[in-house]
């Protein structure tokens, strides 16, 4: 017999859920995408929707009281990118030295070249990262290091 979720577990669910859909419904506002400055504006329009103020101040209490762990899940939801149709997930964090590309699916067929090349297209990527030749195929992912 499934027990009901205590209240605590329902109020976690919900905020990872509310959380999840803010950032990715709102991370292509935040121009120019795929650098620290979309992540700063992020983080800026989040502080003053809850009410801090947009002085140094207030944006430190905003950043201290997300935590590093809070902070971490926003950064990664923000710089990542689940391509369902391709099967693959991307990863493109500008503090990194690369972009990751997963196979969501073990086939290797999922890494090809052209397939990596779509999804680079179509998250607006190509003319940030480096060309194919720099490209470095592992197990179930391909590291593509930034211009």
């Amino acid at each position: 017999m499934a027990t009901d979720p205590s209240p605590a577990a329902l109020q976690a669910t919900l905020f990872e859920f509310a959380i999840t859909e803010l950032v990715r419904r709102h991370r292509g506002s935040f121009q120019p995408l795929w650098s620290a400055e979309s992540w700063a504006k992020l983080l800026i329009w989040l502080a003053l929707n809850c009410g801090c103020s947009g002085d140094e101040a207030g944006l430190r209490a905003f950043a201290e009281a997300l935590g590093p762990l809070l902070s971490a899940r926003l950064r990664r939801l923000f710089f990542e990118r689940e391509l369902d149709d391709l099967e693959l997930r991307l990863m493109a964090d500008p503090a990194e030295p690369q972009v990751l590309i997963l196979a969501q699916a073990p086939e290797p067929a999922r890494l090809q070249p052209e397939r990596v090349h779509q999804a680079l297209e179509r998250c607006g990527l190509s003319e940030r990262v480096a060309g194919p030749e720099a490209w470095q195929q592992l197990d179930g992912l391909v590291r593509i290091p930034w211009r």
